[in-house]
């Protein structure tokens, strides 16, 4: 029996996927659990499982198109069954495939169902399948479409855009399309010199992903029903600094950076202010006594934010060892959605791009968020009245106004400021 292969809901906030790329071809063989198709979500690439066998008869989602949840992307059948009633219908109820649990598996995939689910009543006409990849189009007077991480590896890799076929939305360049021209499966041709800009190219419209829609909603609904003020105030880093010379000294496995450091001490300070560990639920306010920390990974298509959960009862090296992966398979867009959801406050760090001093953000319904600078060695007046150089860093925390008052977030920046400037306080 044929089997309908929908969209499903692979995190929690997803409201539509945008396929990335097919990894079955129509008339490829297609066992259970097989994938089928990368999917981009709001947060990360997952896979597309088949849960059906026979072969992968129709595709009717195209390479980077972006499809609502619960609609039909393809179908699964025996070489000759019938299946033309279903590849007219290119979409199906959203309730066609359970949805994935915010604290669900590691691994998520997307939901085939038996042909008997029923099909719209007027379902539209089923879109063609995905067409091979084509020279990129122009515009404007010959202008070239890419993505900006594609532009960037151009350049890199010194290539020509104009010459490399797109298989994007529209023949849009990606990224897959450069690595495939690099090594030389690709169509491109090698260019020296700086790359020439296109007359009457005026602009460039980039389509947007599906994470930098999920980012564009989150600020609206923060920053505009949100009332928030925020608080700043500068640390001394110096024994900071000290301590962890001294690890590093005792070998690779014992080093942390600066960054670590705050983490811990931010959960640290969290566990005994649960009034800031908080989540505004519109009619309560949630106080946790768990703090599941988020940390802001920037990544080429957005801002994400992976948490590190009980990280009130993790050492300091666990804690490390944790942001890397975390880090780490943010940038790749591998993380699943059991590790992008739930945190009870955040961090954003911009120090290491030499940002003194910044606001973030609140991800709501967090009730707050600690924006990081950059680490500057300063002149200070030592307790003798003489003029010292020592290492200080600034620290802003967005505070929401509904559930943490000023003094509720002073007092919390000075439990933090003991932890950060007496980091043994970390290590006991």
């Amino acid at each position: 029996m044929a089997t309908k292969v929908f969209m499903e809901a692979l995190s929690p906030t997803m409201e539509e996927g945008r396929l990335v790329k097919w990894l079955k071809n129509e008339g490829d063989a297609v066992k259970s659990g097989d994938v089928l198709a990368e999917v981009e979500t709001d947060k990360a690439v997952m896979e597309l499982a088949a849960r059906g066998e026979g072969l992968l008869r129709k595709r009717l989602v195209n390479e980077g198109e972006a499809v609502p949840v619960g609609a039909l992307v393809g179908v699964i059948a025996a070489k000759d069954e019938d299946i033309s009633a279903l590849a007219g219908a290119a979409s199906a109820p959203t309730a066609a495939g359970p949805k994935t649990e915010d604290r669900g598996p590691k691994t998520a995939n997307a939901v085939s169902t038996p042909a008997a689910a029923p099909a719209p009543a007027s379902p539209p006409a089923a879109p063609p399948a995905a067409p091979a990849a084509v020279p990129a189009p122009a515009a404007n007077g010959g202008r070239t479409i890419s993505s900006p991480l594609a532009k960037r590896l151009a350049d890199e890799r010194g290539l020509n855009l104009a010459t490399i076929a797109g298989s994007g939305p529209g023949g849009r360049i990606i990224k897959r399309d450069i690595e495939a021209a690099a090594s030389g499966t690709g169509k491109a041709s090698t260019v020296h010199g700086p790359r020439s800009s296109v007359v009457g190219a005026d602009y460039d419209d980039l389509p947007l992903t599906q994470i930098r829609k999920t980012i564009a909603r989150r600020l609206a609904e923060s920053i505009g029903p949100i009332p928030t003020f925020y608080l700043t105030a500068e640390f001394d880093l110096q024994r900071a600094t000290e301590m962890r010379a001294a690890m590093a000294a005792m070998g690779d496995e014992y080093k942390v950076s600066f960054n670590d450091i705050i983490l811990k001490a931010t959960a640290t300070a969290l566990a005994q202010h649960p009034e800031v560990n908080a989540h505004w639920l519109g009619d309560h306010i949630r106080l946790h006594h768990r703090v599941h920390l988020g940390m802001a990974v920037a990544t080429d298509d957005g801002l994400i934010v992976p948490v590190i959960f009980d990280a009130h009862q993790k050492g300091l090296r666990e804690i490390s060892a944790e942001s890397k992966t975390l880090a780490k398979k943010a940038r790749e867009r591998k993380l699943a959605p059991a590790e992008y959801t739930g945190s009870t406050f955040s961090v954003s760090n911009l120090g290491m791009m030499q940002i003194e001093q910044f606001t973030a953000i609140i991800n709501p319904p967090e009730c707050g968020i600690l924006a990081i600078g950059a680490i500057e060695d300063k002149f200070v007046v030592a307790a003798d009245g003489s003029p010292e150089t020592r290492k200080r860093l600034r620290v802003t925390m967005s505070c929401d106004h509904r559930a943490v008052d000023g003094a509720v977030g002073a007092r919390f920046l000075q439990t933090l400021r003991r932890m950060i400037e007496n980091p043994l306080m970390l290590v006991y």
